[in-house]
């Protein structure tokens, strides 16, 4: 029976990534047990953070390192440029009349660190994901630091959350993922790991299906009471996820064009997760519903990109490692 769920899962490791994209449409199908499972978000996405810190490969962090400028430039630009953009965005255009709940949206749509899957979504583009994997690793470390400062600047007394209570959650979410991981790295050392690679993969889709059906509770429903309203919504998160990919892109355009656009697509899949699970999984009804429909970016832009990639890397496809 072991061997039988082990061989499945490597089934799943091997071929569930392309399939990612699946599990929000699961979600939207059976909204009942969306219902169910939202409780265990905050659950899900400390699993998934564990299984990320379980899997990051030091090798090829240290070979970015070694040249740390475009990587210490991505994550300024990543962690308080786009974030920054976005409040002087607000500032200026009045957005923040429509209220506290559209501007908490915007803020966990641009100050979160990026999605731990993202350096898989760069593989599945052909990339090399070795820049988008420090990246995101450097993020989720300055994020207890960096996400409270732009909190405090876009919502202020709004915040959910005081700065300081959003920083010690955040701290202990990672913290304790790291040394759980670290953890279970000890107890089954490198080898078996490295064994056991395909099935932490199948584990990790298993875990990115339950937290998309568990996301998209009461998406169902406001699609079917107002549609026009909810598909709007989410068009308006695939513009600001293709925004910060786009700004991205022109603010990166001397580097090769892979690391760019490796940079960009990191940028653009923000793990909004992480920050729901800091609040304690709850949020107003409005934000809520934009954290929901802002998964259909992240796991689709992948697969409707890669036309464009394959045209945008061609001229210039030599990564720097």
């Amino acid at each position: 029976m072991i061997r039988v769920f082990g061989a499945g899962l490597a089934w799943i490791g091997l071929h569930g990534t392309a399939a990612l994209a699946v599990s929000i449409f699961i979600g939207l199908a059976l909204p009942a047990l969306s219902t169910f499972l939202r409780p265990y978000l905050t659950l899900a996405v400390f699993c998934l953070l564990t299984l990320a810190f379980l899997r990051v490969d030091k090798n090829a962090i240290r070979l970015r390192l070694r040249r740390p400028a475009l990587l210490v430039a991505a994550l300024v630009w990543m962690m308080l440029g786009a974030p920054l953009l976005t409040w002087l965005a607000i500032e200026a255009s009045g957005l923040a009349v429509l209220g506290p709940d559209v501007v908490l949206a915007l803020f966990i749509a641009t100050a979160a660190p990026p999605v731990m899957a993202a350096p898989a979504f760069i593989y599945l583009l052909g990339l090399d994901a070795t820049l988008s994997l420090a990246l995101s690793v450097a993020a989720l470390i300055v994020t207890p630091l960096t996400a409270p400062f732009i909190g405090e600047l876009m919502l202020g007394p709004s915040l959910p959350l005081s700065v300081g209570g959003l920083a010690v959650q955040l701290s202990l979410l990672l913290t304790g993922a790291f040394l759980l991981s670290a953890a279970f790295r000890k107890l089954a050392g490198a080898e078996r790991l490295s064994r056991s690679s395909l099935h932490i993969s199948g584990l990790n889709v298993l875990l990115l299906l339950f937290f998309a059906i568990a996301a998209m509770d009461g998406v169902a429903l406001s699609f079917l009471q107002k549609p026009a309203f909810t598909l709007g919504l989410t068009a308006l998160t695939f513009v600001l996820a293709l925004l910060q990919i786009g700004l991205t892109l022109l603010v990166f355009a001397p580097a090769s064009r892979e690391d760019a656009y490796a940079i960009a697509h990191t940028c653009g899949t923000r793990n909004m997760g992480l920050m729901v699970a800091a609040f304690g999984g709850t949020l107003p009804e409005f934000t809520w519903l934009w954290f929901a429909v802002g998964q259909f970016p992240i796991y689709m832009l992948p697969m409707l990109l890669k036309p464009f990639v394959r045209v945008f890397c061609r001229p210039n496809s030599e990564s720097v490692t």
